[in-house]
């Protein structure tokens, strides 16, 4: 029997995709459609016998969650309640939630990811050996691009690919991480990592990691082409946590990625 799925942000550009390919993806069944009260779309029909509503259905097994912090409490407590599995793509949570997702995923099956793409998540497991092997000489910089109506900057996978760096290289994100340069004495400090975001027009994704050293320059680029490449990312992690244990688990879990 088809696990019965929930999206929760399915008004925004990323849960519209999600509603439209659940409907092809094998072992799932699409029962609820939720967004913010007040949305545009509210009350109209997303998918055969399912409206966009901003409360959640009865009963669920399987919750694909792309919104926003505000409503991520509301989405903990529905799958605490249904005893029902999380693939969790929302970036921006509290200290308070992401204690709370941890208690969760001692209860259910929870997958957790920045970005949901198999590209980028084979970067995250490479970004910081890479800078491992290269060497205290190679400065590094992350530039990252989205388009004009993103909220949040540095983007949650940018943070990612940082935390993998400094997790690799013994670097300290607090310490090291500097967030675009200012004024005349912005000269760049040896074992810092660069960050930088830019915002234009409908950029749906474009992550930089440059490593540079004098006399030559190495560039790891990812482009999304479309939002389909996350959402069919999620779409294999809800398929995968299907019987699985509880746990708080990553796309590289799901993707195999050592």
């Amino acid at each position: 029997m088809a696990a019965k799925l929930v999206v929760v942000g399915a008004g925004g550009r990323m849960g519209q995709r999600l509603v439209t390919l659940a409907q092809e993806t094998d072992g799932l069944t699409l029962v609820g459609a939720v967004d913010v009260g007040g949305h545009p779309k509210q009350g109209t029909e997303v998918s055969p016998g399912v409206t966009l509503s901003d409360q959640f259905p009865e009963t669920a097994d399987m919750v694909i969650d792309f919104s926003l912090p505000e409503g991520t409490d509301k989405t903990l407590a529905f799958c605490a309640a249904q005893n029902a599995g999380l693939v969790l793509g929302t970036t921006g949570l509290s200290d308070a939630q992401k204690d709370a997702l941890r208690a969760l995923s001692r209860q259910v099956p929870v997958a957790q990811a920045t970005n949901m793409s198999v590209g980028m998540n084979t970067l995250f497991a490479t970004v910081g050996k890479i800078a491992k092997m290269l060497g205290e000489d190679y400065d590094i910089e992350i530039v990252e691009q989205h388009h004009r109506f993103k909220k949040d900057a540095p983007s949650g996978t940018a943070l990612s690919l940082a935390e993998a760096i400094c997790s690799d290289t013994g670097r300290d994100m607090s310490r090291d991480l500097v967030h675009g340069r200012d004024g005349k004495e912005a000269l760049r400090k040896k074992g810092t990592l660069g960050m930088h975001a830019v915002r234009a027009g409908d950029i749906v994704g474009i992550h930089s990691v440059i490593y540079s050293t004098l006399g030559e320059t190495i560039t790891i680029n990812h482009t999304a082409h479309s939002r389909d490449t996350f959402v069919r990312g999620a779409l294999r992690a809800a398929q995968w946590l299907i019987g699985k244990s509880p746990g708080l688990y990553s796309l590289r879990d799901v993707l195999g990625i050592e």
